[in-house]
């Protein structure tokens, strides 16, 4: 079981970060945020692992597209989850009601079919949270805050100082999280024919059927 969301995406430069730290000198930074003044954006895109409080962030540069979210939980599959749950026979996603995951995107269902559970044969289910419920998400309580607190104060000057903050993150109950940068360009706007989305092997829940599903993996040659 693994909740995921994108956190809030930043400018990468010399920007003012909320917070305090103990300094000789107060770092310089600009006096306004504006979007042509930053090297680039990162995207955050976070996986945390419930029940073994581990968390996974993949930093991306580009646009934070369904392509995006899927690529980094494969991400996250292939280099620790099939290592640690070698046995698991399904996954359940908790993911919130919109953004690049989001409940009503075709993309997210399709490539969620394609690239997850046929390739792999595993199941899986996502339940989103509804409208004004994300904040009960874990990431955002248990991963994406506590990143917030490491690199309170610290102007974000380039994205390896950002994926080292993330990286450093840990609590006093034992959170380790593992972090990888994302150099891929992914496209806006792709969209999902009503052909394909016939063909996807989507069952949906008798309670909340648009916000809890499962998806299973489609035989080969289908």
């Amino acid at each position: 079981m693994i909740s995921v969301d994108t956190k809030k995406k930043e400018l990468i430069g010399p920007f003012y970060q909320r917070g305090q730290q103990w300094r000789q000198e107060a770092v310089a930074v600009n006096t306004h945020d504006f979007p042509s003044y930053a090297e680039g954006r990162a995207v955050p895109y976070g996986i945390y692992d419930i029940q073994n409080n581990l968390g996974y962030v993949a930093v991306g540069q580009s646009a934070d597209t369904p392509e995006f979210a899927v690529e980094a939980i494969l991400w996250w599959w292939q280099e620790f989850g099939q290592e640690r749950y070698p046995e698991a026979p399904e996954l359940l996603i908790l993911a919130d009601g919109g953004g690049s995951n989001g409940y009503r995107s075709r993309r997210w269902k399709q490539q969620l079919q394609e690239r997850f559970a046929d390739q792999f044969g595993l199941t899986v289910t996502v339940c989103h949270y509804p409208p004004g419920a994300s904040k009960w998400n874990p990431i955002e309580h248990r991963l994406f805050s506590q990143i917030s607190r490491t690199w309170a104060g610290t102007p974000l000057t380039s994205f390896e100082v950002l994926v080292d903050a993330v990286r450093t993150t840990t609590t006093q109950t034992g959170l380790c999280v593992k972090a990888t940068m994302v150099e891929k360009t992914y496209e806006k706007g792709l969209s999902v024919t009503d052909k394909e989305m016939a063909s996807l092997l989507i069952e949906k829940h008798a309670t909340c059927p648009a916000w809890n599903y499962t998806i299973r993996p489609r035989k080969k040659g289908k």
